[in-house]
């Protein structure tokens, strides 16, 4: 066997620095793990959202409310639609200096559509006695329903005493659509008010004598009663007949 070759001075060296080139990799790597674990990760923001301004909503102007006119002005066409002679009877028809009363005045008991009475008419006969109001109203236009809430108001004003609605009834009268109140212990025996509208025209009408109060009415314009719904006819198919077995 041969002896072991012995190790040179070069070969011993070699081997010490081995070990230190190890140590000082180990110590550089060890180094840079911290350096990477010592570097801060970046924080979220703090800084709140700017919140969305608020847009005031505007706020609707209210629409004014109609002026009550206390003033009467001349309307031809409203005069025209007067009859003047209703069974035999004449029709007076004051002109408008010759009566004090305004549409401002009669306005005041049909409530909300009376402050928007224009202009105002009266006729008359004296025997049998009947009154006649008439108004013309601004836009728009009125039906004879929408007077229900103030009947009492208006036959109160033409002599009825106290405010009832109770007596009164919606009729088709001469093929007008009518508001119609009998007479109580402050009118004469046989006394009829009525009051309808007809575009823009409203009507107060109060007279002791029936055909005299059905012809004036007749006379005037009013609001057509509406037009029955037309029935669909139902017909039943038939069976079918039995087919011989």
């Amino acid at each position: 066997m041969a002896p072991p070759m012995p190790i040179t001075r070069p070969d011993a060296a070699r081997l010490r620095r081995a070990p230190q080139k190890r140590h000082l990799l180990t110590l550089s790597a060890l180094l840079l793990v911290a350096a990477a674990c010592a570097t801060p990760s970046p924080s979220p923001s703090t800084n709140p959202s700017p919140e969305p301004t608020a847009v005031p909503t505007p706020t609707p102007e209210p629409t004014p409310l109609p002026t009550p006119i206390f003033s009467n002005l001349p309307d031809p066409a409203l005069v025209a639609l007067i009859p003047t002679e209703v069974v035999g009877q004449a029709v007076q028809i004051p002109a408008i200096t010759e009566f004090g009363i305004t549409p401002g005045d009669i306005g005041e008991v049909y409530g909300e559509i009376g402050v928007r009475f224009r202009s105002l008419q009266l006729a008359y006969i004296s025997r049998p006695r009947l009154s006649l109001y008439a108004m013309r109203v601004n836009p728009p236009s009125v039906t004879t329903a929408e007077l229900e809430p103030d009947l009492a108001g208006a036959a109160e004003y033409v002599g009825i005493a106290g405010l009832h609605r109770e007596p009164w009834t919606l009729q088709t009268i001469a093929d007008h659509v009518v508001w119609v109140r009998p007479e109580d212990n402050a009118t004469l025996r046989g006394t009829r008010v009525y009051t309808w509208a007809a575009d823009d025209l409203v009507f107060l009408m109060i007279g002791t004598d029936d055909g005299q109060n059905l012809a004036m009415l007749a006379g005037l314009p009013g609001e057509a009663p509406p037009t029955p719904s037309a029935i669909p006819s139902v017909s039943g198919s038939p069976s079918a007949a039995p087919s011989p077995s």
